[in-house]
């Protein structure tokens, strides 16, 4: 209104200078011209902000601020617009779903029905909403997905919607794997209890009086409640090497001196199984940061297995070397056996918790499933791996290496009884 007086009022006083100046007519009509353009423009322009028509027609691509916030974001993100077409994507998005041309629809990419329906969601009622979106390819990933309406201008309706792609691929793997172990530890037990309460029940009704048949359930007892046994201790001891899998050995041991007693230990077992044992101490020392009492255990396990699976191999050899690996040096404490070998494709699951290349044989023999998950996890404590070499029909070798410990002193030494009292 007041620019409409103003106008007025010029339009008069232009109207009278060129009625009282006829030459000056002209300018008079120039002057005006600037004097409209000077009092209307501001106000088309401020009018063209508060209507959202013109509005939305402009904002078809977010601004630099919004930009700026995507690119901060360590996660995949894009903001897409009311019709679901991409408008922007941060470069971690690019690493994470390849490259997204700019105005493509986001169905080009994601074909998931869920995400898709909470988007437009999302849009019709510009509340913020979340959806799970899980790939398999090229590689399986899990997303948790949040969509965001940003906030438009004066509380209009909004143009933009932050899409944010939260990676929930670990977390899953781990539940998985929690939910297979509780599943696995579940079955193991339950066998042999369901075995002993079968034999309860048939000493407690027809052999009740039958004392042969009452001597040979009873072992049959006796060895299932040593499978649990053995089951729950490996349990324990599993548990307590993950806990601490992550807070690093601070002492120095002669893993040479280590495998000795190692032999010594498992040297009753290879002389019941009809095997020849075979270790020869290095003339050097062999010092690795470590803690003797689970490295015992590692190879204690590994020739125990060794023992266990050789067949009619004859022999299982321990050996320990220095070598290098990409320039570094680094100790090789390795334990072979000649059996039958192990297929190839087994070899990458072998230490996971309850995988049996053969569950018969494994439990014939008095295997929990736990062994080499136990070695596994300790060998990631010392910083070490495991190197896994086996040929169907010649025999398996297991090799841990280690990196070669030069400063932290030597722990005192500890004897076989001690170690395992």
């Amino acid at each position: 209104m007041r620019s409409k007086r103003l106008t007025l009022i010029a339009a008069l006083a232009l109207l009278a200078l060129a009625a009282l100046h006829p030459q000056a007519a002209f300018a008079s009509a120039g002057v005006f011209l600037v004097l409209l353009l000077t009092i209307h423009w501001p106000a088309r322009e401020r009018s063209k902000k508060s209507n959202p028509d013109i509005r939305a027609n402009e904002e078809i691509w977010p601004d630099r601020g919004m930009k700026a916030v995507l690119e901060a974001l360590q996660e995949p993100a894009l903001i897409v617009d009311r019709e679901l077409l991409i408008r922007y994507r941060n470069p971690v998005s690019a690493v994470a779903f390849g490259n997204m041309a700019l105005a493509d629809p986001l169905s080009l990419r994601f074909r998931s029905p869920e995400l898709l329906a909470s988007i437009e969601a999302a849009i019709a009622d510009s509340v913020a909403r979340s959806a799970t979106l899980d790939e398999r390819r090229p590689i399986e990933r899990h997303w948790l997905v949040e969509i965001l309406p940003i906030p438009a201008y004066q509380g209009m309706r909004p143009s933009f919607f932050a899409v944010l792609f939260h990676d929930r691929t670990a977390e899953r793997r781990v539940e998985r794997m929690r939910t297979d172990f509780v599943a696995n530890a579940s079955h193991e037990l339950r066998t042999p209890l369901a075995s002993l309460s079968g034999f309860i029940e048939t000493l407690q009704g027809p052999a009740r009086d039958d004392r042969e048949a009452r001597e040979q359930f009873l072992k049959i007892m006796r060895e299932q409640a040593s499978r649990m046994s053995r089951l729950i201790d490996d349990l324990l001891s599993l548990s307590r090497i993950e806990m601490r899998r992550h807070v690093a050995p601070q002492s120095r041991v002669d893993l040479a001196a280590a495998l000795g007693k190692v032999r010594a230990q498992m040297q009753p077992l290879a002389d019941d199984l009809g095997l020849t044992l075979e270790f020869t101490q290095p003339g050097e020392p062999m010092p690795v940061v470590g803690d003797e009492d689970e490295l015992i255990q590692v190879f204690a396990n590994l020739v125990e297995n060794a023992c266990k699976y050789a067949g009619d191999g004859g022999r299982v050899e321990i050996s320990i070397q220095r070598t290098s690996e990409r320039g570094e040096q680094v100790i090789d404490a390795s334990v072979r056996d000649f059996g039958p070998g192990i297929p190839a494709e087994h070899v990458p699951r072998l230490t996971e918790r309850f995988y049996r290349v053969d569950a018969g044989a494994s439990r014939s023999k008095r295997g929990t499933g736990l062994g080499l998950s136990i070695v596994r996890n300790i060998l990631l404590r010392h910083k070490s791996r495991l190197i896994v070499d086996s040929v169907v029909g010649q025999g398996s070798t297991f090799t841990a290496r280690f990196p070669i410990a030069t400063e932290i002193p030597l722990a005192a030494p500890k004897n076989l009884e001690s170690s395992y009292s």
